[in-house]
């Protein structure tokens, strides 16, 4: 375990510095404090939201909760581990150089990861920037797997990117015409790919998706609730 935490935190110059043990007879967990800091003026908040400003995604936010659903399905017998969307499950891969790439590029005036799935996530930066949004569901990133999954389990794959998923994606904002600025940023420092997906909108519109013809449903922004204990 603690080899794992080596090989995690190295690449980002981060090491190990202490630890607590304790005993409990109700539950095996463990719990993890991870400090670090950044330059002022990297700092990059989802509070500063722009209006009009591009939502962008990068990644295929939906394959860790695709993962654990196929996880839940499977039988007893079955050896799930090599599938793509359990891995993506079980190792999510952070987008930490990304985030300080486009830190360092200024192109961006609000980022948020995805920790807590991206309408939930995409609902934070929107209430924290006192916006609104809109989701075009054409736009969304789906990826092969993603969809034989959502066949497999009989849900929307849709649902599947929009819902609690811990993918650790990042969702950006920016002026529209430095969306393709944003990507080669990104490109420098991986190969994610990313998707424009929306826009920021007045606070009164809400968070709205947009379908292909057109059609406008509003939406809540359901994610993770770290206080109640379950999912919305």
């Amino acid at each position: 375990l603690y080899r794992g935490f080596v090989d995690e935190l190295g690449p980002m110059d981060a090491a190990v510095i202490g630890g607590n043990l304790t005993a409990t007879t109700e539950a095996d967990f463990i719990d993890i404090t991870l400090i670090g800091a950044v330059e002022p003026e990297l700092l990059v908040r989802r509070s500063t939201g722009r209006l009009s400003h591009a939502v962008l995604v990068t990644g295929f936010p939906g394959r860790s909760a695709a993962g654990l659903k196929l996880l839940q399905k499977a039988g007893p017998d079955e050896d799930l581990s090599g599938h793509p969307l359990i891995k993506a499950y079980n190792r999510p891969v952070h987008r930490a150089r990304e985030g300080r790439a486009l830190a360092r590029s200024g192109l961006v005036s609000a980022m948020i990861d995805t920790s807590d799935g991206l309408l939930g996530d995409l609902g934070h930066v929107c209430r924290e920037s006192g916006l609104g949004a809109d989701l075009f569901l054409e736009r969304l990133p789906l990826d092969d797997d993603l969809k034989e999954a959502a066949a497999a389990l009989e849900i929307k794959a849709r649902d599947l990117v929009l819902g609690e998923s811990d993918d650790y994606e990042l969702i950006i904002t920016c002026q529209a015409d430095r969306v393709e600025a944003v990507r080669r940023a990104v490109a420098s420092a991986g190969r994610a790919p990313v998707a424009e997906i929306g826009r920021l909108t007045e606070v009164g519109q809400g968070l709205r998706l947009i379908g292909p013809g057109g059609d406008v449903r509003r939406v809540r922004s359901a994610g993770w609730d770290h206080f109640s204990g379950s999912r919305p």
